[in-house]
Parts: structure tokens; C-alpha cells; sequence
């Protein structure tokens, strides 16, 4: 298993809250092949994390965060997407 942290900034204080939620459930509800999802505001920035036996480069995580992004920041306004980390870990 892989375990990924990505994060994206230049989200409004508005909106990051509730996208957080709306992310969380989204890769919960919809995207099953990721475990452990959690997507956090940390006051300036959305931080997903999740786990799954596909992403070594954490790059398949980032670009499905980045659909969900653009749902659910209704602005649209974001920058500095990034993978945070990717790293082996035994499951």
C-alpha cells in the first residue's frame, strides 16, 4: 500500500471548510479503491490523505483531488497543487 498526502491552496476561508467534508465523502462514497481518505482544512489549505496499492508517485491521487476541487469550490480559485508525499508502507 501507498499512503498520499496532496494538498492545494489559494482555496477561500469560505469555502474550504465545507469543501473538506465534500471531498472526504466524495472519495468515501465514490472512489473505493482509495482507504483511510481524510481531507482537512487547515485554515489555508486543503490536505487529502489517503492510502491505496496503485500510486507510488501519488499523481493518480492528485488529479482525481483536483476534479474534486473544481466541484466543490464553487469560485474556482485554487494554486499550488502538489503531492505532500507518497510513501511503502505495509497495509
Amino acid at each position: 500500500m501507498y499512503k498520499v498526502i496532496v494538498s492545494c491552496g489559494g482555496i477561500s476561508p469560505k469555502v474550504g471548510p465545507r469543501a473538506a467534508v465534500e471531498i472526504t465523502r466524495e472519495f468515501v462514497k465514490h472512489r473505493p479503491w482509495h482507504d483511510n481518505v481524510s481531507c482537512v482544512w487547515d485554515g489555508s489549505r486543503l490536505v487529502l490523505s489517503a492510502e491505496n496499492d496503485h500510486d507510488p508517485d501519488g499523481l493518480a491521487l492528485l488529479d482525481e483531488f483536483s476534479d474534486c476541487i473544481c466541484a466543490y469550490t464553487p469560485d474556482g480559485t485554487y494554486e499550488d497543487m502538489k503531492v505532500e508525499s507518497a510513501s511503502k508502507h505495509d497495509a
